[in-house]
C-alpha cells in the first residue's frame, strides 16, 4: 500500500526525515494490523456511535489533520509568536494520533470493526506511541499521540497537542453526544 495515497497530507510535512518517520510508522502499523488500508476507508471512525455511521475512519482522521493545520496556521498568524506552532510537528502528530487504532481494532465475523483483545488492554494512545517510537518519531510528536485523547488530561500539553486534541474532539463529541430526534 502506498501510504501517500491513504495520506496525501504527508506532503505537507516539510521536514523530509519527519515525513519519512511518519510514513514508516503507518506502514508498520498496517503491516501489524488485522485491518487493511481499504478497511480504513469503510469502517466507522468510532465504535461508540453504532455501525450505521457513514463517516469513515479516514474521513475523520483526514478532517482532523486539516482542521489542526488550519488552526495552527491561524495561531501563528495572529498570536505574534506568543504561541509558536511547529506546523510539521502538528501535522505529523495529527496524522499519527490514531495510528494505534490499527492495533486496537479487529474485524468480527460479520466484517465489522470491534475492539480486539489487545485494544482492551492497551488503548490506541499507548500503542500509537509505542509503534511511533519504534520508528524513531521524535518525542514532541509522540507527545501529541499520547495526549490527544482523554489520557492526556492528566499531563501538560504542548500547543500542538492542544490543537490536535481539540480538532479531534470537536469532530467526535457532536456525534457521541447528539440527541436522537
Amino acid at each position: 500500500m502506498d501510504i501517500n495515497k491513504l495520506w496525501p497530507e504527508l506532503s505537507w510535512i516539510q521536514d523530509d526525515e519527519l515525513r519519512e518517520k511518519t510514513t514508516i510508522t503507518w506502514e508498520l502499523a498496517l503491516e501489524r494490523s488485522a485491518l487493511s488500508a481499504e478497511d480504513l476507508q469503510t469502517i466507522p471512525f468510532t465504535l461508540l456511535c453504532g455501525p450505521d455511521l457513514k463517516v469513515t475512519f479516514m474521513d475523520h482522521k483526514r478532517s482532523v489533520v486539516h482542521i489542526a493545520k488550519a488552526a495552527g496556521e491561524k495561531v501563528n498568524e495572529f498570536y505574534h509568536g506568543e504561541l509558536p506552532v511547529n506546523i510539521d510537528v502538528l501535522i505529523s502528530g495529527a496524522i499519527l494520533a490514531d495510528v494505534g487504532k490499527l492495533l486496537e481494532y479487529v474485524l468480527n465475523e460479520e466484517g465489522k470493526a470491534v475492539q480486539g483483545t489487545y485494544g482492551k488492554y492497551l488503548r490506541h494512545p499507548f500503542s500509537g506511541v509505542s509503534i511511533a517510537e519504534e520508528c524513531g518519531v521524535p518525542a514532541e510528536v509522540c507527545h501529541i499521540i499520547a495526549t490527544h485523547a482523554g489520557e492526556g488530561n492528566m499531563v501538560k500539553r504542548t500547543t500542538e497537542a492542544y490543537l490536535v486534541h481539540h480538532a479531534d474532539f470537536m469532530t467526535f463529541l457532536p456525534f457521541k453526544e447528539r440527541l436522537k430526534v
